[in-house]
């Protein structure tokens, strides 16, 4: 998907496994990991493995709602010129193309932290692959 250098995990504090315990976040040299206890073992997972499962569901759910998105936008930027709502929808349309900022710098706590309270959650399994992820806009849970 991306090929920008990973340096944390974006969804730290947001990922459990299958019976609801919170994956801690570790690293493996410069790699951030999300670590799954089963058995007695820790299993160490790539957080971009995660993540890229993770934001493919975003993606996917911003192209459908491309408009609303777009809308919201606007709203909260407080515009609503022909060159805001151009350069907007410009980059709702190119939405993956941003993510590798994102890899590098994160999501800054307080984001992760509002995501958690509005009950955004994300289930994997040892070998990495999303089982469900819990979106707050719903209010239902949405199968990878």
């Amino acid at each position: 998907m991306i090929e920008s250098m990973m340096t944390k995990a974006l969804f730290e504090g947001l990922v459990s496994d299958e019976n609801g315990n919170a994956a801690a976040v570790a690293y493996v040299g410069d790699e951030p990991t999300y670590v799954v206890s089963e058995d007695g073992f820790r299993y160490h997972i790539e957080a971009r493995k995660v993540d890229e499962q993770v934001l493919e569901v975003f993606k996917g759910q911003v192209q459908q709602n491309e408009a609303e998105v777009s809308e919201g936008v606007m709203k909260l930027m407080g515009k609503d010129d022909l060159f805001t709502r151009a350069a907007v929808s410009n980059n709702v349309r190119n939405f993956d193309k941003n993510l590798g900022q994102l890899f590098q710098a994160g999501l800054p706590e307080q984001a992760r932290q509002y995501l958690g309270m509005l009950g955004f959650s994300v289930v994997i399994n040892r070998h990495g692959d999303v089982l469900k992820i819990t979106m707050p806009t719903t209010g239902t849970d949405d199968e990878p």
